[in-house]
């Protein structure tokens, strides 16, 4: 499911696959949680790359920015999980965390801090070509 992703980051998902394949082939009880991108380490910068903390004057934008996320609290994924444990429906599946809330944009993302902060960040854009060049380490 995903062979879309990309080198450095596609690694850590082909291990995960591996893993699975290996619990599934076994025979071992499982529940998988999908969360996708912790809010506490996307959120805060604004999805910067190389920083956690928040843009000050200008705001690097990838692609025209409205590719959506979803962006999960780790507290949700907890609470989630220890929801899962002793349910009989979550036994052998992936449960997939997708609060409606939580899917938003780059934009979107920008909108509302720019909003909550009164101050309107630069918008530097990032084309997309070389935003996943940058990713490729080329």
């Amino acid at each position: 499911r995903m062979g879309h992703a990309l080198e450095p980051g596609r690694v850590s998902f082909d291990e995960k696959m591996e893993i699975r394949k290996a619990i599934e082939e076994a025979n071992i009880p499982h529940t998988y949680i999908s969360a996708n991108c912790f809010a506490a380490y996307f959120v805060p910068n604004l999805c910067q790359m190389r920083t956690l903390l928040p843009p000050k004057e200008e705001v690097h934008v990838y692609g025209d920015g409205n590719v959506k996320a979803i962006f999960m609290d780790e507290d949700d994924v907890a609470a989630y999980t220890i929801r899962c444990i002793d349910d009989p429906r979550a036994l052998n599946k992936t449960i997939y965390l997708r609060p409606e809330e939580n899917i938003l944009s780059q934009n979107e993302l920008i909108a509302k801090w720019e909003k909550l902060s009164g101050k309107v960040l630069e918008k530097i854009p990032i084309p997309s070509e070389e935003f996943l060049a940058s990713i490729k380490g080329n």
